[in-house]
């Protein structure tokens, strides 16, 4: 089986967060490797979780790691955008809170074949979520048209120079397919001028950040997902969300804001919770996480 182990971001928060019925039913919507469900099952023993993730060696590592909870603890398969269908393939209609994880899991970054990360020169150009997903980004690189490239490399990547990296990907895909996130990495270098590397990061972050996002549909999934995770949501109950990158938090901030304002729900966090030092230092991949946290009103 591949090793999943995932250091889980503001751990504490969570199961503080979350947490209004100890006897209740939540989700993991993002279940991974399964850490923030292992320790909602260790706080309280008489709580049950309902895991969701789309990627099949994650979820058969979960519940190889949860299986010691027997019936308290359940998985399924499938995209959160799809809670509702989901949970009631397993006889779930209501919940008492659900909190999202977002974002790109360390195994899954780390994975030299799942081609998410500029870290690995030789790596397929797929970085695919769920491997049945027929959408890779080899297939958008190398298919879709320079202005198509330049528009999500602005929007997904909020990338400056997107303009003439999407030109130099359209040139040099003419020469030669671009397979390899090496190839992708060094086109993106050429394009961004000398003195403008130098700072603000690794070159080609915006531009990965971008093609994943576009890849997975994860912001449409993303609006999706807190719809459906409303609805299924029992008064009283929360929605905890932690996001990565201000593009997510911002869906998350509109929709929670739009549900208070509407007087369905009531602001927990009226300012996002961030990690604190120790943590950052002990999981530098948890620098740019922000938690938000919204209560559905009773009725």
């Amino acid at each position: 089986m591949v090793e999943f182990a995932h250091q889980s971001v503001m751990p504490k928060q969570v199961v503080d967060y979350l947490v209004t019925q100890p006897e209740g039913l939540y989700v993991d919507a993002t279940l991974g490797a399964g850490g923030d469900a292992e320790r909602l099952l260790q706080a309280y023993p008489f709580l049950r979780v309902v895991g969701i993730d789309q990627d099949p060696e994650a979820l058969a590592y979960a519940i190889d790691r949860l299986q010691s909870y027997g019936p308290r603890f359940t998985a399924v398969r499938g995209n959160f955008r799809d809670m509702k269908r989901l949970l009631a393939s397993v006889g779930v209609n209501a919940v008492d809170g659900v909190v999202f994880d977002l974002g790109v899991s360390s195994p899954q970054l780390d994975r030299r074949d799942r081609g998410f990360s500029y870290q690995h020169p030789d790596a397929p150009l797929d970085m695919r979520m769920d491997p049945d997903n027929p959408v890779t980004a080899f297939r958008l690189v190398n298919q879709k048209s320079e202005e198509e490239i330049r528009e999500a490399l602005r929007q997904w990547g909020e990338e400056r120079w997107a303009k003439r990296i999407a030109a130099f990907i359209v040139k040099a895909r003419a020469e030669e397919p671009i397979r390899t996130t090496g190839q992708l990495v060094e086109i993106i270098r050429a394009a961004i001028p000398a003195a403008k590397r130098r700072s603000g990061g690794h070159p080609a972050r915006r531009t990965f950040q971008a093609l994943r996002i576009w890849v997975n549909d994860e912001l449409a999934a993303l609006k999706d997902g807190l719809g459906e995770a409303w609805q299924v949501l029992n008064p009283g109950g929360r929605l905890v969300v932690i996001s990565f990158h201000s593009l997510e938090d911002r869906i998350v901030k509109q929709q929670f804001r739009e549900w208070s304002d509407q007087g369905l729900a009531r602001l927990v966090t009226k300012h996002p919770l961030t990690p604190e030092d120790r943590e950052v230092e002990e999981n530098p991949r948890a620098r740019s996480a922000k938690l938000r946290v919204v209560e559905k009103n009773k009725e």
